[in-house]
């Protein structure tokens, strides 16, 4: 590993700890001269006491410290805006990268849990229609790093509360998928004892359909949870909805995810968008539940949170029960999301899109 020279200055050059392995974070403190003990000090400082200086790393030699600060950075990630929803159960963030872009992280309370969505991507290169990050176009992978630091930013917030992060949600602007390398370290980082220990039946990756990824995940064996944007039963209007669907046509799509129930075990959560005389009818439920039936899996309906510019609507209360009711009928577990955070513009790139 290169230790960059601190009369460089600028800090993009630094090592970003937060992007490193634990054998890559032993690796740079044994290049310091440093016992490789130090990595573990290290790590619980940036991932269990949250800290985002190296002054306050008390049981590290000043000089290590001093060290660490002209090689290596925490964070890189600059607040920019964080606002609340009314009733207080919603947080978003907007965060600027050192690139001058731009990236979302929410926040959602509930009675026994606190949920934090997770970006991946700046923008995402699936170009839903209904989607803000999608109509915003895409420009680049999130690093490791990025991803984490997301996490570690709203976990300071909760410290010293009675609140702590209890659920993660790959959710967020992008397809993890498509940034997988990037995604799947950051979990291990998150996941790793030694390093945040959060466990990872309490992660969930949502993907538009990326059959490679879904493929990918299923040989990792992990107990992270799967979550598909579906939001169509029938190719011709997935298309529309889910241009993903072009490459990857719902039988493939199906194949790939009775594969993955095959060999992990694990159920398959579909989120589907209702949105008002598109996809929301008893006739495209029937459809739905066709499609689904003999799968493992929970359907997740969401009142659709529309964006300025893509005329369409959430379809009301009523038609959601009766949606609802065909699936139930069908015998395909379902629930209705609970809407959150509509007055601060969660919805996936909202806030982005406003500055």
């Amino acid at each position: 590993m290169r230790i960059p020279d601190h009369r460089e200055g600028d800090a993009t050059r630094k090592v970003a700890l937060l992007d490193l392995t634990y054998p890559e974070l032993e690796d740079l403190i044994l290049s310091l001269g440093q016992p490789r003990y130090r990595a573990a000090q290290i790590a619980e400082w940036l991932y269990k006491h949250l800290v985002s200086d190296f002054k306050e790393m008390h049981n590290l030699p000043p000089a290590l410290r001093e060290r660490l600060s002209e090689v290596s950075v925490i964070g890189r990630l600059n607040p920019l805006e964080e606002i609340a929803s009314q009733d207080g159960l919603t947080r978003k963030a907007l965060f600027s990268l050192p690139d001058g872009h731009t990236i979302e992280s929410v926040l959602m309370h509930y009675k026994k849990r606190h949920t934090l969505c997770l970006s991946t991507q700046v923008g995402c290169p699936i170009g839903c229609p209904f989607c803000a990050t999608g109509q915003s176009g895409f420009e680049r992978d999130l690093s490791p790093g990025e991803i984490v630091e997301q996490v570690l930013y709203f976990a300071r917030e909760l410290k010293g509360t009675e609140q702590r992060l209890t659920n993660l949600v790959f959710m967020g602007m992008g397809e993890p998928f498509l940034n997988w390398e990037a995604t799947w370290k950051a979990i291990q980082a998150l996941t790793d004892p030694r390093r945040f220990g959060l466990g990872a039946r309490h992660i969930t990756i949502s993907t538009a359909g990326f059959v490679p990824g879904i493929e990918a995940l299923a040989r990792e064996g992990s107990q992270v949870s799967l979550a598909i944007s579906l939001h169509a039963a029938n190719d011709e209007l997935r298309e529309r909805l889910v241009p993903l669907n072009h490459r990857y046509p719902l039988e493939v799509l199906t194949g790939a995810c009775r594969d993955y129930v095959k060999r992990t075990k694990r159920r398959i959560t579909f989120e589907y968008a209702l949105i008002e005389g598109v996809n929301d009818s008893c006739s495209h439920a029937q459809e739905l539940a066709g499609l689904l039936s003999g799968l493992l899996c929970h359907v997740n309906l969401i009142p659709l949170n529309p964006t300025a510019d893509c005329g369409w609507r959430g379809s009301s209360k009523g038609v959601i029960l009766a949606f609802q009711r065909e699936l139930l009928k069908a015998g395909v577990p379902v629930t209705v999301r609970i809407d959150r955070g509509l007055d601060i513009h969660a919805g996936c790139g909202q806030l982005r899109s406003r500055r």
